[in-house]
């Protein structure tokens, strides 16, 4: 009898979104935007920021569309993508992932992320910009 009302319970509280749920997609949908528009306009300072910072050290880098990722060429330095980004940790303490991760596509290329704050990519530019001057 137990297992049989607890099964009810269950069955009745699985049908729909909790009800606190519900009200705060309809306030996000109603309201949100300005939020939205916010994070928009803070990611794309981000990405400008480290797009900018790459190209401008020699690493040839796309302004990315839809992702929170950098892929710089990094053929510059004679290195394949997973020596530069063992290299790059041990002596600067940037983490990057190798493109070849990814792919034989993204050979010769790392990955580099921008979800993190502004002053982060900013130390990190400086940190990667040390490296490029030693292996560039």
């Amino acid at each position: 009898n137990i297992i049989k009302g607890l099964v009810r319970i269950h069955q009745y509280t699985i049908m729909s979104a909790p009800t606190i749920a519900q009200a705060a997609a309809l306030e996000a949908i109603l309201n949100g935007q300005e939020h939205v528009e916010c994070m928009r306009n803070e990611y794309d300072r981000r990405r400008k920021l480290i797009v900018s910072g790459l190209n401008e050290f020699g690493l040839p880098t796309f302004e990315p569309h839809g992702a929170f990722y950098a892929f710089p060429q990094i053929s510059i330095t004679g290195m394949d993508d997973e020596t530069f980004a063992q290299k790059l940790l041990s002596e600067e303490r940037v983490a990057v992932v190798p493109g070849s991760s990814f792919g034989a596509g993204g050979d010769g290329f790392v990955r580099c992320s921008y979800a993190t704050a502004y002053e982060k990519i900013e130390e990190a530019l400086r940190r990667m910009d040390r490296f490029m001057r030693r292996h560039g």
